[in-house]
This record gives C-alpha cells, sequence and structure tokens, in this order.
C-alpha cells in the first residue's frame, strides 16, 4: 500500500519511521518531509497548508492511507478535504480539530461534560480581559485563545506582569489572530503528566505513558518550548488508583460527550493533565501525536501502526490488542542556539552516521547543496530503548555529543533519577 504523511518534524520522522516497518506497506511519501525523512520517504515540495496542493496529490499517486501530523492542516480541515476526496485519513476533522484550534472550545466541553479542569473566563476586549487581573490570585494562566506554534501561554507571577501579557495576546496581537480570544485559567500545582490516546469515534485507548521536559535548560529553567526530551513509561502510571481514576473520571466522560456532541473523534488525543494528591484535571487537548512524546512512545510500540490507524478509521479500535515492548525508552533534542527565541539556521550537521544503538530523528533538517543543515529551532532527537530508564538515558548521552553543528545545545537531565 501507499502511504502519505503530512509534515515536517521530529514527530513525523517517528511516525515515517514506524509506518515504514509495516510489511504491507512499499511506497511512502511525505509532505514536505525533512532531511532525515528523506533517508526512508519520498519528500514532496508541498507546503502543509497547501490543503488542494496535498489533495491533489493524494489523488494523483493513488495514497492508500494519509496520516496529517501537524495541527495547523487539520485545524484548517485537511482531513475532512482528504476524506472528501476518497482518501482514507488518520487525523481528526475541523470540527474535532477545534479542540487543539480553540483553548475556549476545549474548556467549554470539559465543563459541560463535567471533567475536572482548572476554573477560566474568555475573553474577546483587551478592556474586559485587564479588569480581571488576578481573580484566580497568582500565579495566573493567559492563554491566547488560537494556535501560537505552542507558544500562547503565559504564566505571570504578579500583576503587573500580567498586565503585559494581556497587552501582548490581545491589544498588540504578539500570536497574531490567535489572540483575537483570550482565556485565563486557574493555576494549577501538582505534577504534569500527558497521555496520547487513538480514538475512533466509539472508543478512546491510551497508548503507553511519557514524561515531557517543557523548559529550556537544566533544572526545568528557561523559556517553554516544544519540549526539549521525554522518557517512557512515566512511572506516575504505575499507580492503579490513579490509572482508574483518569479512566472513569476524564477518558470515559471523553468519549461520552464526543458520542452527545456529534464528535466523529478519529486519530489521537492529547491529553495534558495535572495531577495532585491523586486527583486528574485536564489542562489542555491536542489533537495529534506530541512532539517529543511519539519520539518515545513509538520505538516502543509493538504492534503494526498501519494497523491500528486502519482500525480507527474503521471504528475497529475496540478489537485492537496493542502491544508494547517492556523496553524503557528516552529522547534528548539537540536544538539551535537562541531556541525557542532567535535562532540562525543553515549550520552543517555532522557526525549522525557515528551514533551507535539510537535512533536519530529528524526534527528540523534540510539538505543544502548536498550537505545536512540546521532548519529549525529543534534539530534533532537522538531516543535510545534499554531495560530500564536509566541504561537508556546512559545510552543516549553516550551517543549526543558525537553530533555537532554550530550553538548545538542540550539540555543534560533529561530523565535523570530525581525527575
Amino acid at each position: 500500500m501507499k502511504v502519505m504523511v503530512v509534515g515536517s518534524g521530529g514527530r513525523e520522522h517517528a511516525l515515517t519511521w514506524k509506518i515504514a516497518q509495516s510489511p504491507r506497506v512499499n511506497e511512502i511519501y511525505c509532505v514536505p518531509g525533512n532531511g532525515g525523512i528523506a533517508q526512508i520517504a519520498e519528500c514532496v515540495a508541498l507546503s502543509v497548508e497547501d490543503i488542494a496542493g496535498v489533495v491533489a496529490f493524494a489523488k494523483a499517486q493513488g495514497i492508500d492511507l494519509a496520516v496529517v501530523g501537524p495541527e495547523v492542516p487539520l485545524v484548517a480541515g485537511m482531513a475532512d478535504a482528504l476524506t472528501a476526496a476518497g482518501i482514507r485519513t488518520f487525523g481528526p476533522n475541523a470540527k474535532c480539530a477545534q479542540f487543539e484550534g480553540s483553548k475556549a472550545f476545549t474548556k467549554d466541553f470539559l465543563i459541560r461534560h463535567h471533567i475536572p479542569t482548572a476554573r477560566y473566563k474568555e475573553y474577546t476586549r483587551y478592556e474586559d480581559i485587564v479588569k480581571d487581573l488576578g481573580i484566580y490570585g497568582y500565579p495566573m494562566v493567559i492563554k491566547a485563545d488560537g494556535l501560537a506554534a505552542g507558544k500562547g501561554v503565559v504564566i505571570p507571577e504578579n500583576e503587573a506582569d500580567a498586565r503585559t501579557a494581556m497587552k501582548a495576546i490581545m491589544a498588540d496581537k504578539a500570536f497574531g489572530a490567535a489572540g483575537d480570544t483570550a482565556v485565563i485559567e486557574e493555576f494549577l500545582t501538582g505534577t504534569e503528566a500527558s497521555i496520547l490516546c487513538f480514538v475512533d469515534g466509539k472508543t478512546i485507548v491510551p497508548m503507553e505513558s511519557a514524561r515531557d521536559y517543557k523548559r529550556a535548560f537544566n533544572g526545568d529553567r528557561g523559556l517553554n518550548t516544544g519540549g526539549m526530551g521525554n522518557y517512557s513509561p512515566n512511572a506516575l502510571f504505575d499507580d492503579p488508583a490513579l490509572n482508574e481514576r483518569i479512566q472513569t473520571e476524564i477518558l470515559t466522560p471523553i468519549i461520552e460527550g464526543f458520542k452527545a456532541d456529534g464528535m466523529d473523534f478519529v486519530g489521537v488525543l492529547f491529553i495534558g493533565l495535572m495531577i495532585k494528591d491523586g486527583a486528574p484535571k485536564v489542562l489542555e487537548f491536542n489533537v495529534r501525536f506530541g512532539d517529543p512524546e511519539a519520539q518515545v512512545v513509538l520505538p516502543r510500540m509493538a504492534s503494526d501502526l498501519v494497523d491500528i490507524m486502519e482500525a480507527c478509521i474503521d471504528g475497529r479500535l475496540a478489537e485492537c490488542d496493542i502491544r508494547w515492548k517492556p523496553d524503557a525508552a528516552v529522547t534528548v533534542v539537540l536544538a539551535s542556539g537562541g531556541y525557542p527565541e532567535n535562532y540562525q539556521k543553515g549550520y552543517e550537521i555532522t557526525g549522525i552516521d557515528a551514533v551507535e544503538g539510537c535512533e536519530v530523528f529528524h526534527a528540523g533538517t534540510a539538505i543544502k547543496d548536498g550537505k545536512l543543515v540546521t532548519a529549525g529551532g529543534r534539530v534533532l532527537c537522538v531516543t535510545g530503548l534499554a531495560p530500564t530508564r536509566e541504561e537508556a538515558r546512559r545510552k543516549v548521552y553516550a551517543q549526543i555529543d558525537k553530533i555537532q553543528f554550530r550553538d548545538c545545545f542540550h539540555r543534560d537531565d533529561i530523565a535523570a533519577t530525581e525527575n
């Protein structure tokens, strides 16, 4: 069969790598792909926002399965367009993609279906939001409602910082139209965790757990990023009582809410949680594989990913026996100096061929004049599997310094035992 993956990041490299392992797949295309994906798939120079172009390509090539990786084309309706063209598509339609496209939409769904979450208020006027400074105390959470490339959440510690953040989001449009509506939320304390789930509209099945590191620097310091590393499984989910509460208080109400609201969700639902004293609350939804969660979860999957995706499309997820490897996985992100703010591109990358015993997933790379160069803030993800988390961690850190590019940096504390 022919498979098309849409996207260009580390998540899409991990997806393409896993799909390529299916004996059912003989051709893979990636739109637009990157320097690493080009080694296992044919990359197609189309934008992920060119829905008409992507659909035309899929029809011309006779694509049997389309997998849409990023949130932007999902929110824009790429899954709808591909499905309408007769292409079997793994990824939610535009109606369901609102769960990532609008923070307010998600909060309204959670409240209506009695799913534990933080208190919140929604605003469409800057004049109104400034009147509610500190309504839930400090720190306070301010979110641009729309898509903001993972950067639309600010957590000011005091009134002055809150006023500055509100002005940036709603008045100065720091995140563009994403800030036309904003949400203020109660700040939750506890341990942050996430769950990736397969969904077929009737059934929701959690994958193996993972633990993300959002801050740029060691010790969870610095600005929030798209993720600087990850490991799986997350020991937090070793607690049977917590898993039971997540199933009964979070997952079951979500799928029942989808049914009640006529949301035919097909794809992956990423659920961000805050857990305190054994009680889970939902922080956010994403409507696709996390990045770099995919880079640790997919290498641990023993089942054929293509089979699972097709079962979701056909509404047969409940029949799937999804198997997982017992090994732990750790991934460390190599980033460009200055990320997540300003950084340079186009630096040559060397040393990947010297890496042993680990997978190197490309997140922001390109081929220029026959050389592999940096093309993003997060450049590479180095992932290792081993019987224990500590062994996987040692395996990765023993290899990453073989990779070189100008201004490269990474965190040294990913999956450390004290974490």
